[in-house]
């Protein structure tokens, strides 16, 4: 099951009087539960899992900007801007592994299928991918922090 099918899943919840579905394909299982504050909780199988042991977990992000990051970097037009958003709730993770370099930083080019970041989700780690092409100008979650469904996690350029 795609993410596009989870996403029409939870608004018919949404919508619906439904308190809990399941549903299971030979890629896994999804929950779907509803919440008295219409809060949706998904929880799906993994194109791949990292096991991350409490000793690997990834460090704070530094408070000053780093060289891949500039400061003064050229405010982008906001009209072209396409913002891709997370499919889950989860622990949004710039890098695979707390020694390896974020997947992506300001500037780096993207294509339909890269992988932008790891959202972590019941000890999860789903990889998300990108599905435009273009130029991330923001990146507007920090490391290591919890992540809403339909939160906005980049901002790209279309090429």
């Amino acid at each position: 099951m795609d993410l596009k099918q989870i996403h029409e899943l939870i608004k018919i919840v949404n919508k619906s009087n439904i308190g809990e579905i399941s549903i299971e394909d030979k890629d896994g299982k999804v929950t779907i539960k509803q919440k008295e504050e219409q809060v949706v909780t998904v929880a799906a199988a993994p194109q791949q899992v990292y096991n991350v042991s409490p000793q690997q977990q990834a460090p704070p992000a530094p408070a000053a900007p780093s060289p891949a990051q500039p400061a003064a970097a050229p405010a982008p037009k906001a009209d072209n801007l396409i913002t891709i958003k997370s499919p889950m709730i989860g622990t949004f993770y710039r890098r695979q592994s707390p020694d390896k370099p974020n997947l992506v930083d300001i500037g780096s080019s993207i294509e339909p299928g890269k992988v932008l970041c790891i959202i972590e989700a019941m000890k999860l780690f789903n990889e998300i991918e990108a599905e435009v092409k273009g130029k991330i100008v923001k990146v507007l979650v920090e490391d290591n922090s919890p992540v809403e469904f339909d939160q906005p996690l980049f901002l790209v350029e279309p090429a």
